[in-house]
C-alpha cells in the first residue's frame, strides 16, 4: 500500500508565440570568443509552449477536444492553459507533464500524437502540484501542497494512492519540495525543507531512511532547507538553499561531493543531463549556470538572449533522454525546450 514553491500570479494570462531557427546557439561566457574553437556545450532553443492551443495547431481534427483525467472541468476557469508553473517531468514516450499550482491541476502535452489532458484529484480538496517525478513504469508522482503528501497517477492518468500519507490522513512530510526517483530500483527521494533533510522511500511507501538532520549545517550531509532533487548515473543530487551548494550522493544516501554556487533560493531549479552535467538556474538574474560533474562551471546560458523569444526567469527543469532540456518560464507562464548540443545528440522535436 502507499502512504504518504509556488508563485502566484495574477488572473491575467500572456500567451507568447515565437519561432527561433533551431540551429541558433546561444551561450554566454566570461571567455573571450574564439572562432576557430569550438564550444564543449551549448544550448540551442527549440519551442516555447503554454497551452492546449500550441499542442494542437496544424492539427484542425482536434478541434477544441479536451481530455479530462481523474476530475471533472471548473467551467470557471480555463485549464488549459498555464497559469503558474512549477514543475516539469517526462516519461518514456516523451510526454511533458507540468505541475500548475494557478490551476490546481497538472498539464499533459504529448506532441508526438498532437493531444492535451491534465490530471486533477476529484473527491477531495483540490491539489496544490509543486514537484514531479516519473518512475520506470510511467507512474507519475505529485508533491502536493495542500495535502503534504506525494500523489500517484498510473500511466493511464487514474489517480492510485499516497505516499506519505499517515493512518487518520496525517502527512509523515513537513514540506515536501523536491521529489525524484531512481527508475531502477523504484526509490523515491524527497527533500523535506523544514526538516532539513532528504526521505527516501522504497516503491511501496515505506521508509528507508534519512539524509540530514533537522537544523542542518554546513558539514557533509548535512542541510539547511533542501530544495529541488535530481536523479542522474546512480547519483542523488540536492540543492542545499541555505548552504548555497549542490550536495552529491550515491543511491543510498552516502555523501560524495559538494559544489558551491554563488546564489540559490528556494526557486532555483535543478537538472543534470546525460553527460553528467548540472544544470542551475537563476530566476533573478535570468540565467542557467552549467557545471561539470567535478564542480567546474562550464558556461553561464541567458534566455534572455534569444531574439523575438522573451523567455525569462527560468526555474525548475528537466532533461529528458539526456539531450533535450524542458526549462519553466515563470514570467511568461510557458515551458521552454531546448537542445544541449554536443557529441551524438538527440535532435529534441
Amino acid at each position: 500500500m502507499f502512504v504518504g514553491k509556488s508563485i502566484r500570479r495574477s488572473a491575467s494570462i500572456l500567451l507568447v508565440c515565437c519561432i527561433v531557427p533551431r540551429d541558433t546557439t546561444f551561450v554566454t561566457s566570461s571567455q573571450p570568443a574564439q572562432t576557430d574553437i569550438q564550444a564543449p556545450a551549448s544550448l540551442s532553443f527549440v519551442r516555447a509552449f503554454s497551452s492546449a492551443d500550441d499542442v494542437r495547431r496544424g492539427h484542425p481534427i482536434l478541434g477544441r477536444t479536451l481530455d479530462i483525467i481523474a476530475g471533472p472541468k471548473n467551467p470557471e476557469t480555463r485549464v488549459e492553459v498555464l497559469h503558474s508553473p512549477s514543475a516539469v517531468t517526462t516519461d518514456s514516450n516523451h510526454r511533458i507533464f507540468v505541475a500548475d499550482p494557478g490551476a490546481n491541476a497538472v498539464h499533459i502535452f504529448d506532441f508526438i500524437h498532437a493531444k492535451y489532458t491534465f490530471l486533477e484529484k476529484g473527491g477531495g480538496p483540490p491539489i496544490i502540484p509543486i514537484s514531479l517525478a516519473v518512475d520506470g513504469r510511467d507512474n507519475l508522482y505529485v508533491a502536493d501542497r495542500s495535502s503534504r503528501t506525494i500523489l500517484i497517477y498510473d500511466s493511464a492518468g487514474k489517480f492510485s494512492g499516497y505516499v506519505g500519507r499517515l493512518n487518520g490522513g496525517e502527512s509523515y512530510f513537513e514540506s515536501p519540495a523536491g521529489i525524484t526517483i531512481d527508475r531502477i530500483t523504484g526509490r523515491i527521494y524527497v527533500s523535506d525543507t523544514l526538516r532539513h533533510m532528504v526521505i527516501i522511500m522504497d516503491n511501496s511507501g515505506r521508509l528507508v531512511s534519512k539524509i540530514g538532520k533537522r537544523g542542518g549545517g554546513d558539514a557533509p550531509g548535512e542541510f539547511r532547507h533542501p530544495g529541488q532533487v535530481a536523479m542522474s548515473g546512480g547519483e542523488l543530487f540536492v540543492i542545499d538553499v541555505g548552504n548555497t551548494r549542490i550536495q552529491i550522493f550515491d543511491t543510498a544516501g552516502h555523501f560524495r561531493q559538494v559544489i558551491s554556487l554563488p546564489y540559490a533560493d528556494n526557486r532555483t531549479g535543478l537538472a543534470v543531463d546525460g553527460q553528467g552535467n548540472i544544470y542551475v538556474s537563476d530566476p533573478e538574474l535570468n540565467q542557467i549556470r552549467v557545471f561539470g560533474h567535478d564542480g567546474q562551471w562550464l558556461y553561464t546560458f541567458d534566455p534572455s538572449t534569444i531574439e523575438g523569444a522573451n523567455f525569462s526567469h527560468p526555474l525548475a527543469m528537466w532533461v529528458d533522454a539526456g539531450d533535450c532540456l524542458y526549462v519553466v518560464d515563470s514570467q511568461s507562464r510557458r515551458i521552454g525546450l531546448f537542445q544541449i548540443n554536443g557529441q551524438n545528440a538527440r535532435p529534441c522535436q
